[in-house]
């Protein structure tokens, strides 16, 4: 089969698209309304963009014109948390998509714990094992549709106790969830390892 995607509409464009790159990671991020609301949304469209320091990736589309709450408070506040849930927190990580007005909280609605930030005024959400403070570093638009490509730097990481072994996260222990296409979303299955290759510092001599 071949498709032309000259002769997609955004909406169908995007049912492909995001069928075709799968699984995708899921960056849940609480902000701050301008009224003090905290907001609460996923984004699968989500990566890191740099390790030192180190720089996260989302994009923002929007709908009917209008970009969502996220994009809006971040750039307004340009500060935000990125919080990698686990299986435990799948239904809450969907029932967040559900778009509420400006001055509804899901945090509320879904009746989430939260923390408070540390380096960044936005509260953080007691149950995820990962929540990452960012500040706002630099919005980029692309396409037709100006989706918002936000990036924004990790000023501290928030690590549940018995993830992190020798720097890195254990992977199975995090139990994270991806989104797939539509309303499903995956866990991990079988985790197969490799061999080491050689590979150059990432530490400029």
């Amino acid at each position: 089969m071949r498709i032309d995607p000259a002769y997609l509409d955004a909406e169908t464009a995007y049912r492909l698209i995001t069928g075709v790159v799968v699984p995708r990671p899921i960056a849940w991020v609480t902000t701050l309304s301008g009224n003090g609301v905290l907001n609460l949304a996923p984004f699968s469209a989500f990566t890191f963009v740099a390790p030192k320091p180190p720089m996260l990736a989302i994009s923002v589309g929007r709908k009917a014109g209008i970009y969502k709450d996220t994009a809006q408070n971040i750039l307004n506040n340009e500060e935000y948390v990125v919080h990698i849930a686990d299986s435990s927190l799948m239904n809450a990580v969907h029932e967040s998509s559900t778009e509420h007005p400006p001055d509804v909280s899901e945090v509320e609605e879904l009746r989430l714990s939260t923390l408070p930030g540390e380096r960044v005024k936005v509260r953080r959400l007691a149950a995820a094992p990962i929540a990452m403070e960012c500040r706002f570093r630099q919005c980029l638009e692309f396409g037709d549709t100006r989706s918002r490509l936000i990036v924004g730097e990790v000023l501290v990481f928030h690590i549940r106790d018995g993830l992190l072994n020798n720097g890195k996260i254990e992977t199975e222990a995090l139990d994270p969830i991806a989104r797939i296409a539509g309303p499903r979303y995956a866990k991990l299955g079988e985790i197969v390892t490799l061999k080491p290759v050689f590979q150059t510092s990432k530490t400029e001599s």
